[in-house]
């Protein structure tokens, strides 16, 4: 009898510290999922924040170039319509799309300079062309960032056997990636 008690005994054990170490496995993943979801999160945030400095700084370009350019009205139209479309949308798709918008509008504002030979020696032209190109660069480095935090945390709820915790918590993979648009994909036409 004492033989049969110490068996139960230690599958009680077995089972309790199988338990134990099923529940450790849960806390532990589910904290890695809040963490990395707040990453992304906190990425999106730098992209979102660079994304409207440009959407401010569109405007002033515009309006220099509109000193210069008075015929090209469809152009400052497309920019004002893709500006509104930026400053409107929510979510990352729709800004990610809305931003696509925004740099087709945006390359046919800078392909008029090239018609404009005083325009490129305006002092304020090229200090917000200066201002712009830095933003731009910070959009680059921040949709760098984010992209890969956002594969960090696709990668990690997708693995076994996170991608059962994360169903049973309701965390699933985001594909809001932010990829070239279609107008960037086209080659430039240069002319001399």
């Amino acid at each position: 009898m004492r033989k049969g008690l110490l068996a139960f005994l230690a599958v009680i054990g077995v089972i309790v510290l199988a338990g134990l170490f099923v529940f450790a496995s849960f806390k532990s993943t589910q904290n890695q999922l809040v963490q990395k979801d707040e990453a992304v999160k906190s990425a999106w945030s730098q992209v979102d924040i660079n994304l409207e400095r440009r959407a401010d700084l569109i405007p002033n370009l515009v309006q220099t170039v509109k000193g210069f350019t008075k015929e090209e009205s469809t152009v400052f139209g497309d920019i004002a319509n893709a500006r509104a479309g930026l400053l409107n949308a929510h979510t990352p798709q729709d800004k990610i799309a809305a931003n696509n918008t925004l740099d087709g509008a945006f390359g046919r504002l800078l392909a008029l300079t090239e018609n404009y030979p005083q325009l490129k020696s305006n002092e304020q032209f090229l200090r917000l062309q200066d201002e712009l190109s830095g933003t731009e660069n910070r959009i680059a480095v921040s949709r760098r960032v984010y992209n890969k935090t956002l594969q960090d945390y696709n990668t990690f709820v997708r693995s076994f056997p996170n991608s059962i915790w994360a169903g049973m918590l309701g965390f699933q993979p985001n594909n809001a990636y932010f990829q070239a648009s279609d107008s960037s994909r086209q080659v430039p036409q240069v002319s001399f």
